[in-house]
């Protein structure tokens, strides 16, 4: 008997791996609730900082409203929880990578580790790419094409359901260079069929930017260009992430000639 509930507890167990699948969803889930209680008191100023590229453009007298009347309270603790995910993200991460490291190879361990980290960062940058550049642009154009007569009074509730979209969206689309180092290294597809695909990548860049973004073409276009940016961003580091041939396949590649030169010799001359 203990004997056998030894077994079923060992790390190299399934319940081993469930045990620590656990623990690593429990740590994780900690350290988001850790940031989320760490940055509750500044949840007011957090919305305040992410309602700044509305309230440069809105003009004189306007301001942003609250149709719900809790939304005051849940529309500022909603986005500091979704701040805390974010901050935690690399932490969660490090805690999937130590869960699945001990399976990989060595040389998926050097490729992989360095394509999270860079995911994450192309995902923050994608981002602070919509809060500096895009978010100024947009409502800046949504204030100015406003009708005469029509005052400007965003709902504070759709303002973060808009912003988290369009946040999500560029952050999505930033991840393109990882996606296509991925589809390289696996063989899947080679820099070469991705070359001549790029017309066709274009047209697609659009229909997604049409899908994640709100109905307007300036919106739709601040997407899809870095999008076809960074998959010609993708397609130049491929160069460095080309497959290579495996070291049994080389050593048979070598060892067959040698074979032949041994048969050769053990003929008879004639």
């Amino acid at each position: 008997m203990n004997t056998t509930k030894t077994n079923q507890a060992s790390p190299n167990s399934l319940i081993g791996h469930l045990i620590e699948m656990r623990n690593r969803l429990l740590k994780s889930i900690a350290a988001v609730v850790l940031v989320f209680i760490s940055l509750a008191y500044f949840a007011n100023d957090i919305y305040h900082i992410l309602s700044m590229p509305l309230m440069k453009v809105m003009p004189a007298g306007a301001s942003m409203i609250a149709t719900d009347v809790a939304a005051p309270f849940f529309a500022p603790f909603k986005l500091t929880f979704i701040v805390a995910c974010l901050i935690s993200v690399p932490y969660i991460l490090f805690q999937i990578w130590r869960f699945v490291a001990p399976a990989l190879y060595t040389k998926e361990k050097h490729l992989i580790a360095p394509l999270i980290a860079s995911s994450t960062l192309l995902f923050y940058a994608g981002i602070a790419f919509a809060y500096f550049l895009v978010f100024p642009i947009i409502f800046g154009f949504f204030t100015s094409a406003a009708p005469e007569g029509v005052t400007i009074a965003t709902d504070i509730s759709s303002y973060l359901d808009f912003v988290l979209k369009l946040f999500f969206a560029f952050g999505l689309s930033f991840e393109i260079p990882v996606a296509i180092l991925l589809l390289i290294w696996t063989g899947a597809m080679t820099r070469e069929q991705l070359i001549e695909k790029r017309s066709y990548f274009i047209v697609i860049a659009f229909i997604i930017a049409m899908f994640l973004t709100p109905p307007d073409v300036l919106s739709q276009t601040l997407l899809a260009v870095p999008m076809c940016l960074l998959y010609e961003l993708g397609i130049w580091l491929g160069r460095f992430y080309q497959p290579k041939p495996d070291e049994d396949d080389a050593v048979d590649e070598t060892a067959e000639p040698a074979a032949q030169i041994e048969n050769k010799a053990d003929q008879p001359h004639q």
